[in-house]
């Protein structure tokens, strides 16, 4: 099936409009200009460069790693790429939790250096200050809660949240206030699917899921795990949408053979 393409760039009203009206949204990870020219060409809604670069980028284990300046840099070159998509950085763990200044200074500092239209934090309650500046500041932000994957080292790994009625209430409650202070959208990961629709429902702003069920306003993928790249990789949530890492694998081998028997390059291929 084709997928139809719209020529003027997604906005987060847009992004609301979709949601009263039904309409699912799709959103992928991006991190440099090749990769984001043909997802947004694809038609995705939202690319979101994710601090999870730590890992598919750099080969960190954890997304702790990165930088401020380092987001900046990977999201320069989605900018460039999105004619179509809206483009969020995620602020890397260190860059809000000092202080609701230094918050606002990086938020400021990314979408000024980078292009980008938004940035991502995770958490409720507790960064309620930061958002709300953000937001004054003119800075749109989305939200992310359920499995935050910088709180990893708190969490003690990287297992199902919110399965217990505490935890899914203050989720709930977290998903309210963070919509009220003015996120244009809200991540949920790895949490009940009866919870994610019911936060999806009880907020006005788009709730975007991963592991959380198809009872969210969309859903979004590390696009190196569902194109099969990742190999070993395989949690409950994720579908590979290609296998791509066995044809890279066979491209390059065919390569490296060319080479060692003189076959590449041929006369025809040579000035």
């Amino acid at each position: 099936m084709s997928v139809h393409v719209q020529n003027s760039r997604m906005t987060t009203a847009k992004l609301r409009q979709m949601k009263q009206n039904g309409e699912k949204i799709a959103m992928l990870t991006s991190y440099d200009f090749t990769l984001a020219r043909l997802v947004d060409e694809a038609g995705v809604d939202m690319l979101l460069v994710g601090d999870s670069a730590s890992n598919v980028v750099c080969g960190n284990q954890y997304t702790l790693p990165i930088t401020v300046d380092e987001m900046i840099f990977l999201t320069k070159g989605v900018v460039r790429a999105a004619q179509h998509a809206l483009v969020v950085c995620d602020m890397p763990f260190g860059s809000y939790q000092v202080s609701e200044e230094e918050a606002v200074r990086n938020a400021i500092k990314i979408v000024k250096e980078s292009g980008c239209d938004a940035v991502k934090l995770e958490g409720g309650e507790e960064i309620l200050p930061a958002i709300r500046h953000m937001v004054q500041a003119g800075v749109p932000v989305m939200g992310h809660l359920g499995l935050t994957p910088q709180s990893v080292n708190q969490f003690g790994g990287y297992g199902l949240r919110a399965k217990e009625q505490a935890e899914a209430d203050k989720l709930l409650h977290d998903a309210k206030l963070l919509d009220e202070a003015g996120c244009f959208s809200i991540v949920l990961e790895k949490i009940p699917s009866a919870l994610a629709e019911k936060v999806t429902k009880a907020v006005s702003c788009p709730v975007i899921g991963i592991g959380a069920g198809n009872g969210c306003d969309g859903q979004v993928l590390v696009l190196h795990d569902m194109l099969g790249l990742n190999q070993g990789f395989k949690p409950k949530f994720l579908r590979y949408f290609a296998q791509l890492a066995e044809e890279v694998k066979g491209a390059v081998s065919t390569y490296v053979s060319a080479v060692k028997d003189s076959s590449f390059p041929n006369n025809e291929e040579a000035y």
